[in-house]
């Protein structure tokens, strides 16, 4: 990294804008070299997972950014990643960012369940399938595929092409299941209805099963995350309520 990104990283919580504020996370933009740029900065891993992301596991700032890179080789859309930056002792790691171009989405995957004036809600939902398709059929299998983490950006004939985020869970394979691929989009479709037009859509390019597996095959792992979700969310909701 330049001189520029050090000060920045130093500088973290006095310089640049709130992008996204979470419990775990932060987001922060920047100007850099006549453009904007994302910073990422990790939550400070404990004690235990400091060690653990210095001595045996690569950083979730390291995982975002080699991530990143495979991405790009294979085609697939991502903000470009610029570096990342470890803090860390010999105890273990303190704190990380992750560096990566700014990408201004005309859309995010949720604007689907809210109001988004010119959205196409037909060409998204289709979209993230074929989207997901070319994922799968590459290998790539996105741990954490969910409706946060696709920017969508609409060009001049009106196509969608779609940009990964929240890079740090991913897995490389040779080939992919049946299941693995259903599983992968569970959370893309909570109601019925989207989930039947992902399968629709998934089965123009996938040949292996029919739209009707597809369809059934997705919705299944679809009830089963949400069930759970619900059950883990009502579960919080009585612990909290004692």
């Amino acid at each position: 990294m330049n001189e520029e990104l050090f000060h920045i990283i130093n500088n973290f919580e006095s310089l640049g804008e709130d992008c996204f504020v979470g419990k775990r996370n932060k987001i922060k933009i920047f100007d850099y070299k006549g453009g904007i740029i994302n910073i990422k900065s990790f939550k400070i891993p404990s004690f235990i997972k400091g060690f653990i992301y210095k001595y045996i596991r690569k950083s979730k700032a390291r995982r975002s950014f080699e991530n990143a890179s495979i991405l790009l080789e294979k085609g697939i859309g991502t903000p470009r990643p610029i570096a990342y930056h470890e803090n860390s002792n010999w105890l273990g790691l303190k704190d990380s960012y992750y560096i990566c171009e700014h990408l201004n989405p005309d859309f995010l995957y949720t604007s689907l369940f809210r109001d988004s004036p010119g959205l196409d809600r037909d060409k998204l939902i289709r979209g993230i399938a074929k989207f997901s398709f070319q994922l799968h059929e590459k290998g790539i299998e996105f741990l954490d595929h969910s409706q946060g983490n696709s920017l969508v950006k609409v060009d001049e004939e009106g196509n969608y092409h779609f940009f990964l985020v929240d890079l740090n869970r991913m897995k490389f394979q040779q080939d992919m299941t049946f299941q693995t691929r259903m599983y992968n989009m569970r959370k893309l479709g909570p109601q019925k209805e989207i989930a039947a037009i992902i399968a629709n859509e998934y089965s123009k390019y996938y040949k292996l099963k029919s739209e009707t597996e597809i369809a059934n095959g997705l919705w299944e792992e679809t009830t089963k995350f949400y069930d759970f979700f619900r059950r883990k969310q009502a579960l919080k909701k009585k612990l909290k309520l004692k």
